[in-house]
């Protein structure tokens, strides 16, 4: 990505992908009302060419090479400056709602900068409606029939994850399922090594949905699915895994 800076301030950010006018001056409004011929000439009063006030009187054009050929001082040296970007408050996009990137040219350093804002934790409990929401004429409609305090109007990360906790697990114990059926069918056992299974991804479910709605925040509920690798290779999360048949 480039940035075109022209008397210290970004003005534009070409793609790249075609060429460049610089443009270094442009006509004014006196510059077209004298466009015309001269009184006493057979023209007087016509207009020689067709300019506008604001086109382009002065500059010069580059080809798209200068994106590619030419060094990053060879485009400073015209204004072009390569964005470079600066993610320092960037956050898991899972967790967090990062900000747009504000752009600052450093006349200094000869560069130009996309810096993220102070990025916002997602919520991690539910919002419920408030009564004065309810209430409210302009949102009539808006809440649900019968809606009270304790409804549901916005869920939180908590109630998202826990409920992926639930489908991983159905789809695992779902492999298994006709090991029951089979049985309440035809009344032949279960293998053990299956029962065990399937009582171990209930147990770990458990134990999942007690981690996440113990979570007090946002951070935490990161930090129960981030990934670390110990000095033997291994990689593991707080949060664990659902058993899987092996």
């Amino acid at each position: 990505m480039f940035a075109q800076v022209v008397s210290g301030s970004i003005t534009s950010f070409p793609t790249g992908n075609k060429g460049l006018e610089i443009v270094t001056s442009r006509y004014s409004a006196d510059d077209v009302t004298a466009d015309v011929y001269p009184a006493g000439h057979e023209q007087a009063g016509q207009r020689i060419h067709t300019w506008s006030e604001n086109d382009v009187k002065e500059g010069l054009k580059y080809p798209a090479s200068i994106y590619t050929l030419w060094s990053e001082s060879e485009r400073n040296a015209i204004g072009i400056y390569t964005v470079e970007i600066d993610n320092t408050n960037f956050k898991n996009q899972e967790w967090y709602i990062n900000t747009d990137q504000t752009y600052t040219f450093d006349a200094d350093a000869g560069t130009v900068t996309a810096a993220y804002g102070t990025a916002t934790a997602r919520k991690h409990a539910d919002t419920t409606w408030t009564q004065a929401q309810i209430d409210d004429a302009s949102l009539v409609g808006t809440a649900p029939d019968g809606a009270d305090t304790n409804t549901v109007r916005l869920e939180g990360l908590k109630t998202v994850l826990i409920r992926n906790v639930k489908l991983k697990s159905a789809n695992e114990l779902s492999k298994t399922d006709w090991y029951v059926v089979r049985k309440s069918e035809e009344s032949t056992a279960i293998p053990s090594a299956i029962t065990t299974h399937r009582r171990a991804v209930r147990s770990k479910v458990a134990a999942m949905e007690t981690a996440i709605t113990n979570a007090s925040n946002t951070p935490a509920l990161e930090t129960l699915y981030t990934y670390t690798t110990d000095s033997d290779g291994v990689t593991t999360r707080p949060l664990g895994e659902i058993p899987t048949l092996e």
